[in-house]
């Protein structure tokens, strides 16, 4: 496993690449805290990584959701984090 947006060269030497992957997690981040109704103590992590089994589909975006006294959920898309949208983020979410 790596993390994708360490193995971009344009990531590697950050500038707009770079920022605009910071922007689409924090984006993503606000999209899981209102469709999950999360309240603020909740921690969201959101990273994008490459898989290296040959039975993944390439990028994956994992999100990990962190709530005190609770055990961290983790839900994955199978897509680029900047692939993700608001429906496909739904219905990964959806229990």
């Amino acid at each position: 496993m790596r993390f994708g947006l360490f193995g971009k060269p344009d990531a590697r030497k950050g500038g707009d690449a770079k920022a605009e992957a910071k922007a689409t997690a924090e984006r993503l981040k606000a999209q899981v805290r209102e469709l999950l109704d999360l309240p603020e103590t909740a921690a969201i992590a959101v990273n994008e990584i490459i898989c290296a089994d040959p039975a993944c589909p390439g990028n994956e975006t994992v999100i990990l959701v962190m709530k005190p006294g609770e055990k961290t959920r983790a839900y994955k898309l199978q897509m680029a984090m900047a692939e993700v949208t608001a429906e496909a983020l739904a219905e990964a979410l959806r229990p």
